[in-house]
């Protein structure tokens, strides 16, 4: 029952997850942050000190109107995007627990012009984590 528990528990995206505020996005994006790309997917980030972030790992996600000017389909992808990451996060909140070191605040930015398929999208996110992984 426990391992059940677990395992929901580390499939939940809860608002203390999301990038909210405006010092860090603006630490995020100001330069010093490193990035990784799997098309059509990019992802920023940037360790923080743990007092900074409540959670190990608080994310962004960014579909610009620049790729898609229907309010609908930009809310398509970042429900993609939210979902691929909830799915997959538990890998790297792991991780981050293991080291017991500073916490993550990344950035997930669409770069296509087009939609795709939620199983593209979470095989991307899948791929982005672990080269994260690997690079922490």
């Amino acid at each position: 029952m426990d391992n059940l528990q677990t395992s929901q528990q580390s499939l939940t995206f809860n608002k203390n997850e999301r990038l909210c505020r405006k010092i860090l996005i603006d630490r995020l994006f100001a330069g010093g942050s490193k990035s990784i790309l799997a098309f059509p997917i990019r992802m920023v980030y940037l360790p923080v000190e743990k007092e900074s972030t409540p959670e190990p790992v608080s994310i962004l996600i960014s579909v610009p109107k620049k790729r898609f000017r229907r309010a609908v389909k930009r809310n398509r992808v970042k429900r993609q995007i939210r979902e691929a990451y909830r799915h997959n996060k538990s890998i790297l909140v792991n991780k981050i627990e293991e080291n017991n070191g500073n916490h993550l605040i990344i950035g997930f930015i669409w770069l296509d012009d087009k939609l795709h398929e939620s199983t593209e999208i979470n095989s991307k996110m899948n791929n982005l984590l672990t080269r994260l992984i690997e690079r922490l």
